[in-house]
C-alpha cells in the first residue's frame, strides 16, 4: 500500500487513522495518553502498518470483539486488555469469537482460516471485562464505558474526558455514521438494541467524535446529531422496502435474493447469511406490531 498513514493529535489524544480513513478492513485507533497509564483503543491493520514504531502502551480497551478491532492486539501482549463482559469470550479463545460471529457451513471455516491469517488473532485468555458506567482513570485522563449494543452484545463507546478541557471525544467503534447504515447481521447483533443504542447516543455531550470505519473524526455535536439520524433513517430505509416487496406473499428465500442490506447483485455465501438474520429481526418485529402475516407456508406479506 502506497498511501501514507496520517494522525491527528487533540490534547493527549492521537489518533492514528488507518488507510483510506479507516475504509474496511482498515480502521481508526485511538491512543490516549495519561500522567500514569496509556491506553490505545481498537488496535487495527493500521497498527500493524505502523509495527516499527509502536508506541508504548499499558492497557488495550476494546469498543467490541471483530477481527477489524483486534488485529494490531497481538503486537501487545504485555498490555492488560479489556473488553465489555458479553464480549470478551471472542478474545479468550477462537471458538468463542467465531461463536459472536453465527456464520455457518463452509463460509465459518473460510472465514475463521482469514481471522488468523489475515487479521492475526491470538487468543487473550487473560482478557478482562468492563461493564456500563464503568470508568478508566490514566491520570488527569478518564475513558467512561457507554455501553450500546446492537452491533455484538458488548459492543460499547467510550467517553473520554481529560483536564482543563471542556471538550469531550467519544469513541463510536462500529456506529460508523456510513450510508450503508447499521449493521446487525451477525450471531449475536440485535436490531432493537442498536435502535436503543442510537437513541441512547442522542444525550451524550461530546465535541469530539471519532468512528472506527470512513467518516474518522467529526467535529461538533450538531454535525454529530445530524450524522446519526441519517445513520439510524437507513434502518426505516430498509424497512419501508421491506414492506412495499410484501405487497404479494414471499417467502424468506425471496425476501434475502432482493437484498435489502447490501446493493442488489453483491454475492458471496456470508452476504446471504447476513441478509437473512437481518431481514428475520425485521419480520419478527413486524409481525409483532401485526404490520406482516406469515401463511401457512411461510410466505410473508404486508397487511
Amino acid at each position: 500500500m502506497s498511501e501514507a498513514l496520517t494522525e491527528r493529535v487533540i490534547g493527549p489524544l492521537t489518533i492514528l487513522f488507518g488507510r483510506e480513513n479507516g475504509k474496511y478492513p482498515q480502521g481508526n485507533t485511538l491512543v490516549v495518553k495519561g500522567q500514569e497509564k496509556t491506553v490505545m483503543i481498537d488496535p487495527s491493520l493500521g497498527v500493524v502498518d505502523r509495527k516499527a514504531n509502536l508506541p508504548d502502551v499499558d492497557m488495550v480497551l476494546l469498543t467490541h470483539v471483530h477481527e477489524d478491532h483486534i488485529a494490531g492486539l497481538h503486537l501487545f501482549p504485555e498490555a492488560s486488555c479489556f473488553a465489555h463482559a458479553e464480549d470478551a469470550l471472542g478474545l479468550a479463545s477462537l471458538s468463542g469469537l467465531m461463536e459472536i460471529f453465527g456464520y455457518e457451513g463452509e463460509p465459518a471455516a473460510a472465514w475463521k482460516a482469514s481471522v488468523v491469517k489475515d487479521y492475526f488473532y491470538q487468543s487473550r485468555p487473560d482478557v478482562q471485562s468492563f461493564s456500563n458506567g464503568d470508568k478508566f482513570d490514566l491520570g488527569g485522563v478518564s475513558i467512561e464505558i457507554i455501553h450500546t449494543p446492537g452491533h455484538t452484545r458488548g459492543h460499547s463507546c467510550l467517553l473520554i474526558d481529560w483536564e482543563n478541557n471542556d471538550e469531550r471525544l467519544c469513541v463510536l467503534g462500529d456506529i460508523d455514521l456510513t450510508s450503508f447504515g447499521p449493521y446487525y447481521g451477525d450471531g449475536w447483533s440485535s436490531l432493537v438494541d442498536f435502535e436503543q443504542s442510537l437513541e441512547l447516543l442522542k444525550s451524550v455531550e461530546a465535541h469530539w467524535w471519532l468512528t472506527f470505519h470512513h467518516k474518522g473524526l467529526i467535529e461538533g455535536r450538531r454535525e454529530f446529531l445530524t450524522m446519526l439520524e441519517k445513520y439510524r433513517k437507513m434502518i426505516d430505509s430498509r424497512e419501508s422496502r421491506l414492506l412495499a416487496y410484501l405487497s404479494e406473499p414471499r417467502s424468506l428465500d425471496q425476501i434475502v435474493e432482493h437484498q435489502f442490506i447490501y446493493r442488489p447483485g453483491t454475492g458471496g455465501v456470508m452476504v446471504d447469511q447476513i441478509e437473512r438474520r437481518s431481514m428475520r429481526m425485521h419480520l419478527e418485529r413486524l409481525l409483532q406490531s401485526q404490520e406482516v402475516l406469515v401463511d401457512a407456508a411461510h410466505r410473508w406479506q404486508a397487511r
